[in-house]
């Protein structure tokens, strides 16, 4: 990972998982876009830590569920980047609203289930479809998509959410077999119980006892299977999902 002008995205970044790819990701180089939705602060704070580690980036606020907006940030970027190909890009974004199927109630505003597959789904097309051009073009390309234990088993209160990370789980495989050719890998990572934002309403204690390994996953742990699969080691590794969740699903 020699090479120098090297870009790569990372939507949700801002905190979490993100954060910590993104970090990875600027100390090996990469100018880092750090996308978030609405919390500046917290953009800051990973481009803080990027930039205290030696490498550089920039925040770019964009709704990944939105198709308008994500496509009018990445118009713009690329306008502004004239020749540069960003030739990384990691589908983290997403959000839980746990409940059981029969009380996720469409009149509900804004609606349950919509609002947590777009994020996750529906971002991960309106974020790698304008990208995959310069990918293709250069003949290299990196698409890491973070889903979830609950897109594989299905967890009870989380129809919704494996919905969501099942139907990018279906993706990464069949646009896997579209690129390979042209040197560009898509790959999933499903962790299990990660200790971030997003977990900290769960009984942590309780559901250790499920997990063989005896602990929750950290997000740096994620972050370091996301840059081997972004390695050229990783080469011929494409369209596989990964689970990182301690033995709890095998």
């Amino acid at each position: 990972m020699a090479k120098t002008n090297k870009y790569a995205l990372v939507t949700g970044g801002s905190r979490g998982i993100g954060r910590e790819i993104c970090l990875k990701l600027g100390g090996c180089g990469y100018h880092v876009l750090v996308n978030y939705k609405s919390n500046a602060a917290e953009a800051e704070k990973t481009l803080s830590g990027i930039r205290a580690a030696g490498g550089d980036g920039e925040a770019l606020q964009f709704d990944v569920a939105s198709g308008e907006e994500s496509t009018a940030a990445i118009a713009a970027w690329q306008k502004a980047h004239e020749g540069a190909c960003i030739e990384v890009v990691v589908n983290n974004a997403g959000i839980r609203d746990d409940v059981l199927m029969m009380w996720m109630e469409p009149q509900i505003s804004p609606p349950r289930c919509p609002r947590v597959i777009a994020p996750s789904l529906d971002g991960f097309y309106n974020v790698t479809r304008p990208l995959l051009k310069g990918m293709l073009v250069n003949r290299f390309g990196r698409i890491v998509n973070i889903v979830s234990l609950s897109g594989i088993k299905g967890l009870p209160g989380q129809a919704n959410y494996a919905a969501a990370k099942g139907g990018v789980i279906a993706a990464t495989k069949a646009l896997a077999q579209e690129v390979a050719k042209k040197g560009v890998t898509v790959n999933a990572i499903a962790p299990g119980f990660v200790r971030t934002d997003m977990t900290a309403d769960i009984d942590e204690a309780e559901l250790r006892k499920q997990i063989p390994a005896g602990r929750f996953c950290e997000p740096a742990e994620v972050a370091d299977l996301a840059m081997f699969l972004i390695s050229e080691q990783a080469s011929y590794i494409t369209g596989e999902v990964i689970s990182i969740n301690g033995g709890l699903y095998t």
